[in-house]
């Protein structure tokens, strides 16, 4: 699945303003409702309600290519998390990376995403069938 990103300033700044916050060791995330969620989903080709994300790594983190690595590090995790849990729609997520996000790999940021995701109520875990 698609996501959007966030691309306008005040977007984030909302976010930070008014959304929900979870914390950890390696990643911060904000969560809060998309009021254009119902005109985004008549736009989209497969009408399908998506989530907009938005992924932040400050400058003090290191120069260009650390900080480029660890976007794509917090895209990854992003992915993994939505296809591995149940989580729902119509929803601003911001992803911002702390500064020991630096050394870790993807598993780790991966884990603290999804306790976060479950704890802000954006996801559950997916129930398998055992037969």
């Amino acid at each position: 699945m698609k996501y959007y990103t966030l691309k306008e300033n005040h977007l984030f700044s909302k976010a930070y303003r008014n959304g929900q916050y979870s914390g950890g060791k390696y990643i911060s995330v904000y969560v809060m409702p998309d009021y254009h969620a119902a005109r985004l989903q008549r736009a989209n080709p497969l009408k399908l309600r998506i989530n907009r994300v938005g992924f932040t790594v400050a400058k003090k983190l290191g120069v260009a290519v650390v900080r480029n690595r660890v976007k794509r590090i917090l895209r990854e995790a992003y992915y993994k998390a939505w296809k591995t849990l149940d989580m729902k729609t119509g929803k601003i997520i911001v992803i911002a990376a702390r500064s020991a996000a630096v050394s870790v790999k993807t598993d780790d940021i991966y884990k603290e995403l999804e306790a976060a995701l479950i704890q802000l109520g954006v996801a559950s875990a997916k129930e398998t069938e055992n037969e």
